[in-house]
């Protein structure tokens, strides 16, 4: 993990690693019991359980950057196969088998422990206002054994800051496939590999483009330009400051702790290929795919 980022952003990626596990387990496979055979379908479902039986366009809004077309694939239709709460036990089962499976070779399980304790001291203390995900997983009952603890503390940490960050696009009027554009346009992501794990089409982006190059974000091809660089530095150093509320309740000391713990737990997972490394992963998975 590079040392260099800022402490916010290292433990948000950190934390990040340890939640991604959701997307790349094989035990999700398991929601084809549901009638969730396909993994983005599976993937909304459970994503959005925790705030209970809404229809595409909440959906769409709290999820921000998917394209209205592929969650309307997967809601409301899920929904006639299954229940949130089935969905919900489920999903913590799985989630569970997975975490019990990438960290069963982990050197030092101690880490394990103290992870959970600082994480859930930061996180329960954050203010849930505006930050719908967050607060809907906030809800949920604390679990039982450590390894899906920690997962659930890491998916708190990670909904938290993705509510932030949601808001820092909004306030800046960047939409959601507004902001695989820029992202793009540095080389995070092409727009072959957004349509395959976001679900925007051609027509659409080359729309963000035009868009975007219209306030000088983008070149008229979608490249980067000076404008728009900045204006990516300054979303997120307003995610920073919207979910700084967890790391301030733990302070300076135990931030960097959190850092040190969840460092080698991140990284193990990487080494046995529990998780991508890095984002969008080597081979992403396509809408419908399984």
């Amino acid at each position: 993990m590079p040392s260099e980022r800022p402490p916010a952003r290292l433990l948000a990626k950190q934390l990040g690693l340890i939640h991604n596990i959701a997307y790349y387990s094989r035990e999700t496979r398991d929601f084809a019991s549901l009638g969730l055979a396909e993994f983005w379908r599976a993937y909304v479902a459970w994503r959005c359980a925790p705030l209970g039986q809404v229809g595409p366009a909440t959906a769409t809004a709290v999820l921000y950057n998917f394209s209205p077309a592929m969650v309307g694939d997967a809601l409301p239709s899920a929904w006639e196969s299954t229940t949130p709460s089935q969905v919900l036990e489920l999903r913590d089962d799985s989630m569970e088998r997975a975490m019990v499976r990438g960290l069963e070779a982990l050197p030092d399980r101690a880490l394990i422990a103290e992870a959970i304790e600082l994480g859930r001291r930061g996180i329960e203390s954050a203010d849930a206002a505006g930050r719908a995900l967050f607060a809907a997983h906030l809800d949920l009952p604390w679990p039982e054994s450590p390894e899906l603890q920690l997962w659930h503390v890491c998916t708190l940490w990670r909904e938290h800051r993705g509510d932030s960050h949601n808001i820092a696009l909004a306030a800046a009027e960047i939409d959601g496939l507004e902001a695989h554009v820029l992202l793009a346009a540095r080389g995070v992501g092409t727009p072959k590999t957004i349509e395959q794990i976001r679900g925007w089409a051609a027509d659409a982006w080359a729309a963000a483009v035009e868009r975007l190059a219209s306030r000088g974000l983008v070149t008229s091809e979608g490249g980067s330009t000076d404008e728009g660089l900045a204006l990516r530095r300054e979303i997120e150093a307003h995610t920073d400051r919207l979910c700084a509320a967890p790391r301030e309740a733990l302070g300076e000391d135990d931030v960097r702790r959190l850092i040190e713990v969840t460092e080698p737990i991140a990284a193990h997972l990487v080494e046995v290929g529990a998780v991508a490394g890095r984002w969008p992963p080597p081979k992403p998975i396509s809408r419908g795919e399984r």
